[in-house]
């Protein structure tokens, strides 16, 4: 039972964990991204219109080509510095907090081909950004923006990642130990009970069990049951079990053992397969056959 209760304990806490995650990724919420991305690129339009500066042409509709793919378009034509294309969709991109990692095209009208593209990865190292200070001309372009879906989620939510794959560790770990200590219980001790013979000793509740039959017991009487049960079909010397149950409480009289050992043999009786015996000059063995 135990074992169940800290593995569900430990599912939980990681499942909360996991749902966290996953409502913190944007794209989770595809309105909400397609319209942060519509607004950031509008962004971008304006400032490559005002590069060439233009203060009337329109901004056509931000398009949405394909999965992640997203197109700006423009009323006229207008020529574009590579260099300041890189910088513009950067800088609006970041300010919108969206991916950092992305590729960009710029496409002609008429041929319907890419005149220029790059790539930012968000490692200044690996990203691609070719032929800088090449003016495109002046002519009719559309810019399109793919979204490149990769690690950036899991960057940005690392530690919340990290302590769930801590608390699935936890829970490998606590299902061991507990497993491992459940073996180490007393001889056919199951949850919170002993067996012996057709018995159940509940040492905690102070009883005997026999089908539906309850036989209450006094504390010597569980401490002797609990020895006796640890060790089933062994000889327990008679001066360990007085040191044990008696001595260490200072209220040993002369034959209590005796008197003791008597009614639980009276306790047992419905059971054939379970007898006290008394090993002369030695001390005593609970045998279950």
């Amino acid at each position: 039972m135990r074992i169940k209760t800290i593995y569900a304990s430990f599912i939980t806490l990681t499942a909360t964990c996991i749902t966290f995650i996953a409502f913190q990724n944007p794209n989770n919420n595809n309105a909400n991204f397609s319209e942060k991305v519509k607004v950031s690129l509008r962004d971008a339009g304006n400032k490559l219109l005002l590069t060439n500066k233009d203060t009337s042409s329109l901004i056509l509709p931000i398009r949405k080509v394909k999965e992640n793919r997203y197109e700006i378009a423009f009323e006229g034509s207008l020529s574009i510095t590579p260099d300041s294309l890189v910088g513009i969709v950067n800088s609006s991109l970041k300010n919108a907090k969206l991916s950092k990692q992305f590729i960009v095209e710029v496409i002609n009208c008429s041929t319907q081909e890419v005149s220029y593209s790059f790539q930012i990865t968000g490692n200044k190292e690996e990203n691609i950004v070719p032929c800088q200070g090449r003016v495109l001309p002046f002519d009719c372009y559309t810019v399109q923006v793919l979204f490149i879906e990769n690690n950036s989620f899991f960057r940005s939510n690392k530690n919340l990642i990290l302590i769930s794959l801590l608390l699935l560790v936890l829970t490998f770990f606590a299902i061991t130990y507990f497993k491992q200590k459940s073996k180490n219980k007393p001889f056919n001790k199951l949850d919170d009970h002993i067996k012996i013979g057709n018995y159940k000793f509940y040492e905690t509740q102070n009883k005997l069990v026999k089908d539906t039959f309850e036989i209450k017991l006094s504390t010597k009487e569980c401490e002797l049951i609990n020895m006796f049960s640890s060790k089933q079909n062994q000889v327990i010397k008679r001066d360990v079990i007085i040191k044990k149950i008696w001595e260490d409480n200072g209220v040993f009289v002369g034959r209590s053992l005796d008197t003791f050992i008597s009614k639980l043999r009276k306790k047992f009786k419905d059971d054939e397969s379970i007898n006290i015996i008394n090993v002369h000059g030695v001390g005593y063995k609970l045998e279950v056959s």
